[in-house]
């Protein structure tokens, strides 16, 4: 027998940095992984731990390299997690790190901003996922998770094949609803990672909210141009846009009609709509 792949590492490691500018603070947390790939074969077939870096002592390298290095921007914290284990433990041959963030928003007390009083702010997950070789190879992503977003009209779906067990009513006027995840490949680094960030997620609101979708389908393509236009220094981007649906409740039985105001929202069954798109 061989051991044909194999690799290990240490999950949900959590840290929160307070970011201080004078009085003012910013809070940054996140939930990092760590996984390590290279000379560690023994360690699973012949019980040799000589070269295996305790997932202890990654959990204490993110805490400390936080303390340092961590700060608005997750994109660097990742690069300098992974020149850290390459440099320090020559059996490493790769590294993968994922950072996946909390965000908090700052309170407003009597109109105005609070200087360090929070509340956990959007819905949606920032996240960034680097995987760096010894060689130099490199592949990072940033995106985002999560993100529930909602129009409630300027949607519909007609001129689908139909079959003996086709029940659903064609529609030019639906909610459409999604819990968008979205990452994107970095080709350059960018001068500004939180920069880019809102460029590509504000270039896909656009198309969301301002054109007619006849599908979640043509939406999501729509929407990853946008991201591309918007950022010259990505080369792809990958999109999961699951239905929420919001179903029109039938009113008929109390004599009443619904013009499309009141819904039922569900998850479970629900359509899942994926694509990566690429620059040619």
């Amino acid at each position: 027998m061989k051991l044909s792949t194999h690799r290990y590492g240490k999950g949900r490691v959590r840290v929160m940095k307070v970011l201080r500018d004078g009085p003012i603070h910013s809070i940054k947390e996140l939930t990092a992984s760590i996984a390590l790939e290279g000379d560690f074969e023994k360690s699973f077939t012949s019980a040799d731990n000589s070269l295996v870096v305790p997932t202890d002592t990654m959990k204490n390298t993110v805490n400390v390299l936080a303390h340092q290095h961590l700060g608005s921007e997750n994109e660097p914290f990742a690069l300098k997690l992974a020149a850290h284990f390459l440099h320090q433990y020559p059996q490493i041959s790769g590294v993968t790190v994922e950072l996946c963030e909390r965000l908090w928003g700052r309170l407003r007390i009597d109109g105005h901003g609070h200087p360090h009083s929070f509340a956990q702010a959007e819905s949606e997950t920032p996240f960034t996922r680097l995987v760096q070789h010894r060689d130099g190879t490199r592949h990072h992503e940033s995106g985002v998770r999560d993100f529930v977003i909602l129009k409630s009209t300027g949607s519909g779906f007609c001129d689908y094949p139909k079959c003996e067990f086709t029940t659903l009513p064609e529609t030019k006027d639906r909610v459409l609803a999604t819990r968008l995840s979205a990452s994107w490949t970095w080709r350059t680094e960018p001068a500004d990672y939180r920069a880019a960030h809102g460029a590509i997620i504000a270039a896909m609101l656009g198309p969301f909210a301002r054109n007619y979708s006849v599908s979640v389908q043509a939406t999501l393509w729509e929407m990853g141009q946008a991201a591309l236009n918007a950022c010259l220094e990505i080369s792809q981007i990958s999109l999961a846009m699951p239905n929420l649906h919001y179903l029109p409740i039938n009113l008929a039985p109390f004599g009443r009609e619904n013009k499309n105001e009141v819904f039922t929202p569900t998850e479970e069954p629900h359509g899942q709509i994926e694509a990566t798109i690429s620059r040619e």
